[in-house]
């Protein structure tokens, strides 16, 4: 039986990382390019380039827009958690009856609209701590191996494709507890991102803000609690110091938004960690009081505050 490609949408760092060992491990894979122009910018070049403990591979993959015709049997998503619906939507007509959806976001909010838009489909949702970073020349870094947990809410059988992942020697698992990995790390990222943002700085120095760092875990932690995802909650604190240790001298994804100039995910991390609060009836005056720093830092610098 023919091998069944893979198609993504958003060539960007992760996406990159992911399509390029897909690729290596001799498994097709297709770019969807966002309009015509990038797509013949792309062509004139000699494809996506990975760097991996120093050693570059190119991988001149086949390149298409949204408009055209080719089925669609498996699809990556790995574009910014604003960009997915109208990403989703611009190929919707292209895929199979039952064609897998696989999403790489941060935050929450992403997933379940794309689900609810897609209910013919095989969506799927995945958290992954693997680092990449781009260079100047459009070339990206794979900064450390990491870890992808993928599921869907409740669903404890681990699909078949699954072995294309580990063929690509991609570090995966699958789990019926996605909602509380994508939790953890929303919480994580609500307790560390906003943060750096505001004070400037790299992951270590929030090591000088331990009393706020601490503070913010404790009021996540009782939000993870009311959401049903006790054990996305236990030991917060001792996860968030961990990888503040662990990742001093990095610089945050939202950090590195701001500082290019670029639309944060802010909707779908502390926004949403504050409306689900909201609508569970939880005070969290500290997490509150960072959303409101956090867009106002923003507005003025006149970068989107959603």
């Amino acid at each position: 039986m023919a091998t069944r490609s893979w198609h993504l949408l958003g060539a960007g760092s992760v996406g990159t990382l992911w399509a390029c060992r897909l690729a290596r491990a001799g498994l097709p894979v297709r770019l969807i390019l966002r309009s015509a122009s990038r797509l013949e910018q792309y062509l004139e070049g000699p494809g996506l380039r990975l760097i991996e403990n120093g050693h570059a591979f190119t991988a001149a993959l086949p390149a298409e827009t949204a408009a055209a015709a080719t089925p669609i049997e498996r699809l990556l998503v790995t574009c910014k958690a604003y960009d997915v619906a109208a990403a989703v939507a611009g190929v919707r007509q292209r895929l199979v009856p039952g064609a897998t959806v696989v999403l790489l976001q941060n935050g929450l909010g992403s997933q379940q609209a794309v689900s609810e838009a897609l209910p013919e489909a095989q969506v799927v949702y995945g958290s992954t701590t693997e680092g990449a970073w781009c260079q100047a020349d459009g070339s990206v870094v794979f900064a450390g191996q990491g870890f992808t947990w993928l599921g869907r809410p409740g669903d404890a059988q681990a699909p078949a494709w699954l072995a294309d992942l580990a063929q690509a020697g991609i570090p995966h698992q699958w789990t019926p507890h996605i909602l509380g990995r994508l939790w953890r790390k929303l919480a994580v990222n609500c307790a560390i991102n906003p943060l750096t943002v505001l004070h400037q700085c790299r992951n270590g120095a929030l090591s000088d803000h331990a009393e706020a760092v601490n503070a913010l875990c404790d009021e996540l932690t009782a939000l993870l609690q009311a959401a049903g995802q006790a054990e996305a909650a236990e030991s917060l604190a001792l996860e968030v110091e961990r990888i503040v240790t662990a990742t001093a001298a990095n610089y945050s994804s939202m950090y590195q938004d701001v500082a290019a100039g670029r639309r944060t995910e802010i909707a779908y991390l502390i926004s949403y960690a504050c409306g689900r609060a909201a609508s569970l009836g939880l005070t969290m005056p500290r997490l509150e009081a960072l959303h409101h720093r956090l867009i106002d830092y923003l507005a003025a610098r006149h970068l989107p505050t959603n």
